[in-house]
């Protein structure tokens, strides 16, 4: 293990990222606690086959179908989002649901957005310039990284170690794993997104279970009022509320 100084800890991240009060991670910046800008050490080295969901869940799969493709994904999120001991990691805060749900929806099918040609690789400052949808790169993405998988290390990406998986997203984030109609880059940097969005959102999205992740940032969720604490000059630890708790 590092020195402290050479590492983004987790805890550095959480305090920096600004992703519970609304910020965006911007394409340029490392998103998670994964990448080649940054060594931050896992805190076991178990098999992810071994990171399955701890607690059955009242959640369904609407996108992926295929328990193999789901947990490809939920181990993917795992490293870019993984538990320690300041809390839970993207599994057990129920980000794969969270992603699977957004995909089988308007998120997936980019309903809402301009779709028509020309289209063209854009430049790292661009927005969504692929002829894809986010359910067909992800669907692609998932293929992807299990063939990655295969070719490097013999096995499926669901059966390695963490710091072979952290490898192949590596190998994406750089943009050096070939894909059609997108880079690996920018499936990567959906990957990442959705990741963070899943964690930090409202938990009636099928994220962010127990507002777990709301408490490691201290973040407070949908408060009625603050009108009892507004003139406080102390800070304020509230218990966060999720809109589903407001009636």
């Amino acid at each position: 293990m590092e020195s402290k100084d050479k590492n983004i800890s987790r805890r550095a991240f959480l305090k920096t990222s600004g992703v519970a009060t609304g910020a965006l991670i911007g394409g340029g910046l490392l998103g998670g606690l994964i990448g080649y800008n940054a060594n931050t050490p896992s805190t076991t080295d178990k098999k992810s086959g071994d990171h399955k969901q701890e607690a059955t869940l009242n959640k369904g799969l609407m996108f992926f179908t295929n328990d193999r493709e789901f947990q490809i994904i939920a181990n993917a999120t795992e490293r870019i989002f993984p538990k320690d001991d300041l809390g839970p990691g993207a599994i057990e805060l129920g980000v794969p649901y969270f992603i699977d749900n957004q995909l089988a929806g308007q998120y997936g099918s980019n309903t809402k957005e301009y779709m028509q040609a020309p289209f063209a690789i854009g430049a790292a400052t661009q927005g969504y310039q692929s002829r894809l949808t986010r359910a067909e790169i992800f669907k692609q993405g998932v293929v992807k990284l299990e063939a990655e998988a295969q070719t490097r290390f013999k096995d499926g990406f669901s059966k390695l170690e963490a710091a072979q998986m952290d490898e192949i997203l590596t190998a994406f984030q750089k943009d050096e794993v070939a894909m059609n109609g997108v880079t690996s880059a920018f499936f990567f940097r959906l990957l990442r997104a959705a990741t963070l969005e899943g964690a930090y959102a409202d938990p009636i999205y099928n994220g962010n279970n127990n507002m777990d992740a709301w408490r490691m940032k201290e973040y407070p969720g949908h408060q009625a009022a603050y009108i009892n604490v507004i003139e406080s000059d102390t800070f304020q630890k509230i218990e966060p509320k999720s809109l589903g708790s407001m009636h």
